[in-house]
């Protein structure tokens, strides 16, 4: 989550822009302050670090209903790990000590009773940092063919044995080299093991715990120089290898054998929208689970908020996923400390996203009491139908001082809490 985008939007989000501060400006003329709807969403992204004990639990949940919050986006799946009981993935160390101690339950259970809305954040395919799980059972361990390639070690990978040290050993190496670009170890999108593996992390959490929302994060690329492992360059060559002739066939075989990622530069445009297609057919499939499993969830994601970016950049076509109906809310990551960038973002992201609800992603780590104010007016200003901060953890850390949570929903929201 702390790669939220630092750029504006193009002309378009500035004319947009410009339209909607327009009617703002003479909105406040007129005397009518920039205060929340009744149903504005006004949401927490609260950190896994968050969930390890009950008494945490319970401050965190009095915390934000003192706030004037009304949705927490709770981190239950970080890297490729449950922050709830009888989960396939491991049990963080924090909570090993704690055996019979559910952070999900324990939390849907305190929210509820405190007035709150609760959604499952999820991490999708982001599942293992730069240092590596301590549980041997992890997936990184258990699958290391699933994970993305970058495109720079893809034809070595080719015939590198994934079950060797040097395979998951190189990987990693990359991640720790590129922290501000990957952040990580990621599982594909492509390949049909991860699909299903994913698929039944989610499916399990949305089947035992009456969520009222699910919160797809990292449902992404870590760039567009990923993923470019064996079993999706493979997937890929027969999609294309279907439709050329038997010529172009045998010539193309010829040459893949000294250059194993022959068909994804030979055939750069497709290749980038199979991958994004790649992408979209999984999210499809995590929605069908959710929606099967418990209909009155909502589904999010979070997204960067230029929607050229992201689908240039992280093949992440969020419009077109609103377009098929797969997404209930969007919650751009715009955090830039200017606030008239941040404004340029959110309406682009608002103008691209329709008729369907946007919440806005504050970065308020990174922000001043007076910034995380105004980002939170502009917000309403133009148009989106709710806000969500990053994070709770850091705005109750000591250097905020006590009760901080408190002042800042009594500027933010007025009285209507």
């Amino acid at each position: 989550m702390r790669r939220f985008v630092d750029r504006g939007a193009g002309l378009i989000a500035g004319l947009t822009l410009a339209c909607l501060l327009l009617v703002s400006a003479h909105a406040d003329q007129s005397g009518v302050p920039a205060t929340p709807a009744r149903d504005e969403v006004r949401a927490l992204w609260v950190v896994r670090t968050s969930l390890t004990s009950p008494s945490a639990i319970d401050e965190m949940v009095t915390a934000a209903r003192a706030g004037g919050f009304n949705t927490l986006l709770v981190q239950v799946r970080g890297r490729g790990d449950a922050y709830y009981l009888g989960g396939g993935e491991p049990r963080p160390s924090a909570l090993i000590p704690q055996p019979d101690f559910d952070p999900l339950a324990r939390t849907l259970s305190a929210a509820h009773s405190a007035g709150l809305t609760v959604h499952a954040w999820i991490n999708v395919n982001l599942v293992a940092g730069s240092d590596l799980p301590i549980a041997r059972n992890h997936v990184v361990y258990r699958h290391p063919e699933w994970l993305m390639v970058p495109r720079s070690m893809g034809d070595d990978f080719a015939t590198l044995d994934p079950t060797g040290p040097e395979y998951l050993g190189r990987l990693v190496r990359y991640a720790r080299s590129r922290p501000s670009e990957t952040e990580g170890l990621y599982l594909s999108p492509v390949t049909p093991g991860a699909i299903a593996y994913t698929s039944a992390v989610v499916r399990d959490i949305v089947e035992r715990y009456a969520v009222d929302g699910v919160h797809f994060d990292y449902m992404r690329y870590p760039n567009e120089d990923f993923d470019y492992s064996r079993e999706t360059v493979a997937a890929f060559r027969r999609l294309v290898s279907a439709d050329l002739s038997g010529t172009e066939r045998m010539r193309y075989e010829a040459l893949e054998k000294s250059e194993p990622l022959l068909y994804t530069r030979a055939f750069a445009d497709r290749w980038r929208a199979f991958r994004a297609e790649r992408l979209t057919a999984l999210l499809v499939q995590l929605c069908e689970t959710v929606r099967t499993a418990r209909p009155g969830a909502a589904i999010s994601a979070a997204v960067s908020p230029d929607p050229i970016e992201a689908a240039t950049r992280r093949l992440q076509d969020w419009p077109a996923w609103l377009a098929r109906g797969l997404l209930d809310i969007v919650c751009p990551m715009a955090s830039d400390t200017d606030n008239a960038a941040f404004a340029s973002q959110i309406a682009a992201a608002r103008e691209a996203a329709g008729r369907h609800a946007v919440w806005a992603g504050i970065g308020a780590d990174r922000l001043s009491h007076e910034q995380i104010i105004d980002d939170i007016r502009t917000a309403r200003r133009v148009g989106a139908g709710g806000v969500v901060l990053f994070s709770y953890d850091s705005l109750v850390a000591p250097a905020r001082g006590s009760g901080y949570l408190s002042r800042l929903g009594k500027a933010a929201f007025s009285a209507e809490f």
